[in-house]
Order: C-alpha cells, then sequence, then structure tokens
C-alpha cells in the first residue's frame, strides 16, 4: 500500500547518505550548537552586567524560547526559494548572534539605560532566526531526498543532530570556549560556523540558486564583519572594560566560574567578579581584620585553621599573625584565583606573599562537597563567600551547609561568616543569624564601615558564647581592643528583625537579598 507522500509506509532509509544530505543533516547540528551558544552568551552577559542572578539566565532563556517557537510559526509563510531563504537565515543568525556579545558589552558602557531593551531586542530577533532554521532544514530534505525519509525517519533523524548539537555547547560553553576565547571571541567564532553553512549551503545548491553572486557578496561581506570582530575582541573588551570599571585594567580573564577583573589606579588596586566588587587595597584592611581576629584572638590559640572561599589570600594573610597557628587550609572553587594571587607581583604584595606560607595548603574545590568528604576539625573556620546572588552561592548560607561547618568545629571553636550590609539588606542580614542559630551554634553579630562597601556585617557562632579578647597581634590598622566591643552594638536602623531559617530547599535568602538590594540605587 502506497503512502501518503509517495514512500512506502514501511520504507527505511539506503545505507548510502549522499553529500548533500550528509551536509544538511551536520548543518543542523551546527546551527543547533549556534542556537544555544547565543543564548547562553545573553544570559552569561546579563549575569555579568546586571548582576549574576537566576533571574536574568530564567527571563533570557523564557524570551529565547519564546522566540524561536515564533520563528517556527513563521517558517510556514515561506514556500518559495527555501534553499535561499534558509542562507539569509542562516546570514543573519550569524551576524546578529556572533557580534551580539560585542555589541551589548559595548552599549552597557556607551547607553547603559538603554542596556536591557537591546539585550531582550536582540534575544528575540536572534531566537526567531533560529525558530526559522530547523523547520526550514527539514522541508528542504523533505523536498530533495523524499524517496529516502518518511516523515518519522525525517523528525528521527534532524531532532536527533539538534539535540546532539545542543549537548555538545553546553558542555563546551562554560569549559572551553569562554575560558579560552571569552564571550565575544566565541560569540563571533560560532557566527563564523553559521556563515560557513550558509557558504556550504550556496555551493551545494548552486545550481537552482538564482543570483548567485549577490549570495556570494553577502556571504563575504558576513564572513568578513565576523573575523573583524574575532581579531578585535581584545580591543573592544579592553575598551568596554577600561569605561566600566574607570581605573585602568590590570588584569582580566575568564574562568569557568567567572569573571575575574583587577584594576589599578591612583586610588589603588581593585578586585571585581562578574563586575561586582570584592575589594579595594585602601580599606581592604578593615574588612579582613574584622572578618578574622574577633574569631582568631577570642580562641586564644587556634592551631588549625579552615578558609572557606577568599582565594585572593587576604584573609590567610590575617590568619598567619597568629605565632599558634601550625596549618591553614583554604579551600576556594577557582583554581584561576589561587593562581593569580600566588603569581602576580603586586598582588602578592597585597597578601604578603600569605598564598606561599608553608603553613598553607590550597585545596580548589566546591567548599559543600569538600566538608561532606573532608574528615578534619578546625580551631577556627573562615566562611568569606560571595554574596548570596544567586541558588549556586545561596547553598552555601543555608542550614545544610552550616551543619557541614559545624561538624568539622572543635568543641571550644569559632566560625565567622561574612554577612553583607545589615542596613542595605537587614533582613537578609539577619537571615543568615537565624539559619545559624537553627543549627544550634550561638551567635554574636557585628558589624563594620568599610568605605567601598558602606555598612558591612559579620555573624561570629560557635559552640560556645564568644568573650571579648584579651588581646589582638601587634601591627592591625583598624581593630583595637577599646574599639571592639562597638562593633557589637545595632542602631535601630540595623537592629534585628524578624527572619526564616535559609533551608536548601527554600533558599529565602536569595531572593530576599535580590529584593532588597535591587532597591538600592546608585
Amino acid at each position: 500500500m502506497p503512502h501518503p507522500g509517495g514512500v512506502p509506509a514501511d520504507a527505511t532509509p539506503p545505507s548510502r547518505v549522499r553529500p548533500a544530505e550528509l551536509a544538511l543533516l551536520v548543518s543542523v547540528f551546527v546551527v543547533a550548537a549556534c542556537g544555544l551558544l547565543y543564548e547562553l552568551a545573553a544570559g552569561a552577559l546579563a549575569s555579568y552586567l546586571l548582576g549574576d542572578s537566576v533571574l536574568q539566565f530564567s527571563t533570557v532563556i523564557g524570551a529565547y524560547l519564546f522566540a524561536m517557537g515564533i520563528g517556527s510559526w513563521l517558517s510556514r509563510y515561506i514556500e518559495r526559494q527555501l534553499v535561499a531563504n534558509f542562507l539569509r537565515i542562516e546570514l543573519l543568525v550569524g551576524l546578529v548572534g556572533g557580534l551580539l556579545p560585542a555589541a551589548l558589552f559595548a552599549l552597557y558602557n556607551v547607553a547603559p539605560s538603554s542596556f536591557r531593551f537591546a539585550l531582550y531586542g536582540l534575544v528575540l530577533a536572534v531566537g526567531t532566526l533560529v525558530g526559522l532554521e530547523i523547520p526550514l532544514v527539514m522541508r528542504i530534505l523533505k523536498r530533495h531526498f523524499s524517496e529516502r525519509y518518511a516523515l518519522k525517519d525525517l523528525v528521527s533523524q534532524v531532532l536527533t543532530f539538534d539535540y546532539l548539537g545542543a549537548l555538545a555547547v553546553s558542555v563546551a560553553f562554560p569549559l572551553v570556549l569562554v575560558p579560552q576565547l571569552g564571550l565575544i571571541r566565541t560569540g563571533a567564532f560560532f557566527g563564523l560556523l553559521n556563515a560557513g553553512v550558509a557558504v556550504w549551503t550556496l555551493w551545494l545548491f548552486r545550481a537552482e540558486l538564482r543570483a548567485v553572486g549577490a549570495h556570494l557578496l553577502a556571504c563575504a561581506l558576513t564572513v568578513a564583519a565576523l573575523v573583524a570582530a574575532f581579531a578585535g575582541a581584545e580591543r573592544i573588551t579592553t575598551w568596554a572594560e577600561d569605561r566600566f570599571y574607570a581605573d585602568g585594567v590590570l588584569y582580566s580573564a575568564t574562568s569557568p566560574y567567572q569573571r575575574v577583573v583587577v584594576t589599578a589606579g591612583k586610588a589603588g588596586v581593585r578586585l571585581f567578579l562578574n563586575g561586582n566588587l570584592q575589594f579595594h587595597s585602601r580599606d581592604e584592611y578593615r574588612y579582613h581584620e574584622a572578618l578574622v581576629h574577633p574569631a582568631m584572638a577570642a580562641h586564644r590559640a587556634p592551631r588549625r585553621v579552615l578558609v572557606l572561599g577568599g582565594g585572593d589570600g587576604l584573609a590567610v594573610r590575617e590568619v598567619l599573625k597568629y605565632p599558634a597557628v601550625e596549618q591553614v587550609t583554604l579551600v576556594e572553587l577557582d583554581p584561576h584565583m589561587t593562581t593569580l594571587f600566588r603569581e602576580q607581583p603586586l598582588l602578592r604584595r597585597l597578601n604578603a606573599d600569605a598564598l606561599h606560607s608553608p603553613k598553607l595548603r590550597i585545596v580548589n574545590a566546591d567548599a559543600f562537597t569538600w566538608l561532606e568528604q573532608d574528615t578534619g576539625v578546625y580551631d577556627v573556620v573562615i566562611v568569606d563567600f560571595p554574596d548570596p546572588t544567586n541558588f549556586a552561592i545561596g547553598k552555601l548560607y543555608t542550614s545544610s551547609f552550616y551543619r557541614l561547618v559545624d561538624h568539622h568545629l572543635a568543641a571550644g571553636g569559632y566560625v565567622t561568616v561574612q554577612t553583607t550590609s545589615p542596613l542595605i539588606a537587614r533582613r537578609s542580614f539577619w537571615t543568615v543569624v537565624a539559619t545559624l542559630e537553627a543549627v544550634g551554634l550561638s551567635t554574636a553579630p557585628y558589624h563594620v564601615h568599610v568605605p567601598s562597601f558602606g555598612e558591612w556585617g559579620f555573624v561570629l557562632a560557635g559552640r560556645r558564647p564568644w568573650a571579648a579578647p584579651e588581646a589582638l597581634p601587634p601591627g592591625l590598622r583598624f581593630l583595637d581592643l577599646a574599639g571592639l566591643p562597638a562593633l557589637f552594638q545595632f542602631p535601630p536602623d540595623m537592629a534585628r528583625v524578624p527572619a526564616e531559617e535559609n533551608r536548601l530547599s527554600n533558599q529565602v535568602l536569595v531572593r530576599q537579598y535580590e529584593q532588597e538590594w535591587g532597591k538600592v540605587h546608585w
């Protein structure tokens, strides 16, 4: 019985695959990889420039998928010149998607007020174009190779290559592409892949295309623009970051985990992670002395110290001021950070070569996973993570994490947690306090004024109540015994407010933090 499309119902594709057919299927793989890459690049840029938040990725991905749906729906209206239209769409996707990171990076520095509008406009444009691609490929395959495919075989083949392409780029993007090429070069490189698909399509179907010369010129101009963007990526990045960070950029790189930028100017050295200030050399001593010494000095004779986060070595520098310390373990997720602060001369001077101390053991690992496996017990634990801007960091502020810390804390030990601003993010600060108390620890919240950050908060916790130390190490620039008790006093606008425990299952802290800091307009 004949099949409605002229293919026997039990037809199976022959074993030999024609070159044009294989080229189209490989094009599906490339198209899928490029489409997902542009989506990931837009989400990453939004996180870098608007704040590292799950909100940015969620809204970008949602808008992109919605646009792909629009593109798929619109494809029904393309009835003629399928190959020519597919070629034009490939060039547009390659040009717009490939230049998207460079354009957004530049726009954020020239007209930041227009950034969100441009971001979602480009996401919708690229998503719509990508949504047009796969339906057109399927129709081209069906039209040119109808004798080989029943509909079920055609859909199966195309979607298999589509999903494989998405898998490949989703793995390569964080592990290889961004660390090695950076966002701008990665975008341009994948734009060139889209342009390559267009050139290959032009060659395969040159006999049936009209105005081959015009198509060839369009391909050449698109490739030239993308090659220029790839070659000039470093200049674009340097120009944009110099404008964004004001001071000259001393060092910049993208690791698998974050964008690391170090600036140097007349006022001093600053470290930014994903665009967020981590320290300024002119006042970092206030932050790090307050982070380390209330717990270390109160213990009196700490021998084993654990530092979680703090890959810049500045907290370790303060820990090493205690002669009794025998071993310091530093657990930092990003090896890029510890390598940078071990090797760069200016940064080594800032941390007083703390990362070269024979007492120090550096572990590059996720702190949550590492604590689950480690069997050590520590007199003092210093927790110096970035603020809970997303759920990946937020898990390090949960009761589940603090229970792990408690299991590694000696009977008379203390843990100190950096805990955002009790003035700007008041509920977030007291949520961390409530979470530490929920695991059975006695807490002593305190705060200091760090000019680069404003009022900043910490929580000191342990199995015994904290008592003011009798001595501090010599040579401190900020802390002294007389002023120490004042840090633990909170004025009415920072006083305790009701707060619930931050659990791994709800992560209320991330949402609270985003709400409170989102109200700040600098």
